[in-house]
């Protein structure tokens, strides 16, 4: 039996494991106040642990909402 059938399948769950990686990443990102690009870095291998650091000890640039009273 050969396995010509899914042959093409490889670049799909490729494609598939990307955009489940990157979307959350990319508003992730956005949210802290980064550029949203920064999140493609989660698909570079070494640099993706590099991104986590980042996100986790460097400072947010959120907006501070204020009470108004």
């Amino acid at each position: 039996m050969g396995h010509e059938m899914f042959t093409g399948t490889g670049f799909l769950w490729m494609l598939l494991i990307g955009v489940i990686l990157v979307a959350p990443t990319w508003r992730l990102c956005q949210r802290i106040g980064y550029p949203g690009p920064l999140g493609l870095l989660i698909l570079v291998p070494f640099a993706n642990i590099g991104l986590l650091y980042f996100i986790a000890f460097a400072p947010w640039k959120t907006k501070s909402k204020s009470s108004g009273t």
